[in-house]
Parts: C-alpha cells; sequence; structure tokens
C-alpha cells in the first residue's frame, strides 16, 4: 500500500487517478488478448503463419499499450494538449506519405512500414484531433480575439481530405460526429447545428454519389440481393448460433469462415463460442467507461478538460457503436476496428492513447471552495457512480 502521506509522484497519481475507468480499460486491454486465442488462429493457418501468430502479437503491443496509457495518465491537462500537438503533426505528416509511400489493401492506402511494422497514421491522429479541437473551442470562449472556430473548421477539412483520399470514410465519418459533437457541447447556437447537420447530410449523399465502394457498401445493406453480403450474414446468424451461453471456446465455426474474424468481425466470434450474456457484460464495459467518462466532463469546471474528456469518451465509444452494428448488420461495413479487442497494432495502441488521455483528464485536481481555500475533492465509493 501507498501512505497517503506519500508525495511522489507516483503516489499522487494512484490516489488521484480513476480507479473504476483504469480497471474497466485494464478489464479491456486483457480481453483482447484472451478473445484473440478464440479469433485468430484459424485466420493465422489460413494465411499459412504460426497458429499463435497474432495472439503473440496482441500481447506483443499490450505492453507498449499499458505504458503508454499509463505514461499519459500521468500527464497535467497542460502537457496533455502539448502531446496532442506533437502526435497530431508527426500523424498528419504520416498520412500525407501514406498517399504517396504507402502500401495498398482491400482497395485502400491506410498503411505505411515504419522500421518493418506497418502503421496507420490515422488511428493516432483521431483522439489528437479531439483534444487539439477541444483546445481550440475552450480558447475561442475564453477569449474572443482567439479565432478557435476558424482553426477547428480549418482542422477538420484538411483531416476529412486525407482521408477521404485514402478512402477511409468510415474514419471520416466518425472524427466528423465527434467534431459535431463537440461544437455541440461547447454551445453553439441551434442555427448552426442545423447548419452542421444539413452539411453532414449533403456529405453522405455525395459519399454515396462518387465513392462506389460507399455505393456498394449501402446497396447492399439497403438491399441484399444486390450483391455479396456474406459476411455481415455469416456475422449476424454467429449469435442466433451461440444463443445466451454459447457454443463453448474454441467450438465457434464462423472465425474459420470469415476473413476477418480477428478484427472487424471479432465480436461475432465472441457471441458464437460465448453467447449473449458475455457480449451483454462486454457492451456493458464500453457504455460504463462513456458514461463514467461524460459523468466526469459535466462535473469539470475547466473548460479545456470539460470537452477534451467528453470527445474523447465520445469518440472510444462510437467506434465502439460502429463496430458492434456492423457485427450486428444494422448499419453498413465500415471496416472499424473495436477498441482493445480487434486485433491491430495501430489500433491497440491508439486506443491507449486515447484511455490514457481520459484518465489524465478525469484525474482529481484542486478545485477553490467558497471561501477561495483551494481544496482536493474527494471522491466517496457513491460518489464515483
Amino acid at each position: 500500500m501507498v501512505s497517503r502521506a506519500d508525495r511522489s509522484r507516483f503516489a499522487e497519481w494512484l490516489w488521484t487517478v480513476d480507479h473504476y475507468l483504469l480497471a474497466a480499460f485494464g478489464l479491456l486491454m486483457v480481453g483482447g488478448v484472451v478473445l484473440s486465442f478464440a479469433a485468430s488462429p484459424p485466420v493465422a493457418e489460413r494465411l499459412g503463419v504460426e497458429t499463435l501468430f497474432f495472439v503473440k502479437r496482441q500481447a506483443m503491443f499490450l505492453v507498449p499499450g499499458v505504458i503508454i496509457m499509463l505514461a499519459a495518465s500521468l500527464m497535467p491537462p497542460r502537457m496533455v494538449r502539448r502531446a496532442a500537438l506533437i502526435v497530431f503533426t508527426i500523424s498528419l505528416l504520416l498520412m500525407i506519405a501514406t498517399l504517396f509511400a504507402g502500401f495498398e489493401a482491400k482497395g485502400a492506402r491506410r498503411w505505411i512500414y515504419i522500421a518493418g511494422f506497418s502503421l496507420q497514421p490515422s488511428e493516432f491522429l483521431k483522439p489528437a484531433f479531439v483534444i487539439l479541437i477541444a483546445f481550440l473551442l475552450s480558447e475561442s470562449g475564453r477569449r474572443r480575439e482567439v479565432p478557435g472556430v476558424l482553426f477547428a473548421f480549418v482542422l477538420f477539412a484538411i483531416c476529412a481530405a486525407l482521408l477521404i483520399a485514402q478512402p477511409d470514410f468510415g474514419q471520416t465519418m466518425l472524427l466528423g460526429l465527434v467534431w459535431a459533437g463537440l461544437f455541440f457541447l461547447n454551445g453553439i447556437s441551434w442555427l448552426i447545428i442545423m447548419a452542421l447537420g444539413l452539411i453532414g447530410i449533403a456529405g453522405l449523399f455525395a459519399a454515396y454519389a462518387f465513392l462506389p465502394h460507399v455505393t456498394n457498401r449501402v446497396d447492399r445493406f439497403l438491399d441484399p440481393a444486390s450483391g455479396d453480403t456474406y459476411q455481415v450474414d455469416t456475422a449476424r446468424d454467429s449469435f442466433l448460433a451461440g444463443g445466451w451461453f454459447g457454443r463453448g471456446p474454441g467450438e465457434g465455426t464462423v472465425k474459420r469462415i470469415l476473413p476477418d474474424s480477428h478484427t472487424d468481425f471479432i465480436f461475432a466470434v465472441v457471441g458464437e463460442e460465448f453467447g449473449v450474456i458475455i457480449c451483454l457484460v462486454l457492451v456493458s464495459v464500453f457504455a460504463f467507461i462513456v458514461l463514467r467518462g461524460l459523468k466526469h466532463a459535466s462535473r469539470d469546471q475547466d473548460a479545456f478538460s470539460r470537452l477534451a474528456t467528453a470527445g474523447l469518451v465520445v469518440l472510444f465509444g462510437l467506434q465502439a457503436t460502429i463496430n458492434l452494428a456492423v457485427n450486428l448488420h444494422l448499419m453498413p461495413s465500415k471496416g472499424m476496428t473495436l477498441p482493445f479487442i480487434s486485433y491491430g497494432g495501430s489500433s491497440l495502441l491508439s486506443s491507449a492513447m486515447t484511455a490514457g488521455a481520459i484518465l489524465a483528464l478525469t484525474r482529481r485536481r484542486p478545485q477553490p471552495s467558497r471561501g477561495d481555500v483551494v481544496t482536493v475533492s474527494r471522491l466517496s465509493p457513491s460518489s464515483l457512480m
């Protein structure tokens, strides 16, 4: 045990970090490796590599992921902003480089090789983008001479253009929704909200009209007879096959059929082998993180921390929701990973960055009392929920 009298940085972190959020993130990180045992071996066999190839790589990336999350959670809000600016700048440059020097997979150029590892820069761009937009909007509200809103529009336009060029419409939509959500939380007028909504709807129609892969996916979703819907149909049927309690670990068949069973459709593997009850537990963990993060944000007196925390948990929750909805055939396929659960080094490290920033921004900080005496707000077990 660490004494409350201990004034070291670790002790301060231990007594101020949200232990429930930390435990929830840790549960997802461990769960990702465990579920990789169930979903990835058949994929490895089909590709002609070692049976536990993806399991070992997921565990390998988990180590730097834990380090990144804990290191980020130690930062004060000012350092979170500075780190976000550095990550955003590097990610933006790598996204530009990917368009020219990246490699193509499944019709998209989203990855680039660095030091022998494939990297998806857009994954790291997302949390950094949210933090910077939160900073711009908070500064614009605090100092009217700062053109934060204008810069926020410019940053989103640049990021959206690079994502569409890859093309990656799913990430563009995700980033756009979080960006609009931050404007809404910042208290813009309903007129601007309606204008942003119309722009978003126009963007969806434009993507459907001018991007063939978007057209095909939407058409297959609305009219399954118009194209191949084998993957989503198989994923949906896996939940029926699993029932409430599942077929048992290793007894599923969907992972032997779906080429993306260890990434985009890992939730379908969970449903077949572990059943609906475990699926609901997994969904509850994601919901807990989002609701708890939003509760922290609603109580935060600092505008930047409030917006950044809300934006990051919305980003985390929306990405999970999109993945789950695709697995359940509730929306067109997006190629979106399930944070911490799906296989992928870039996705895991990006999720760790997001989790670390959330933990850093939700740590207890000195708050001014009514008598202008600085005190540290204490969180009792009852007030944590």
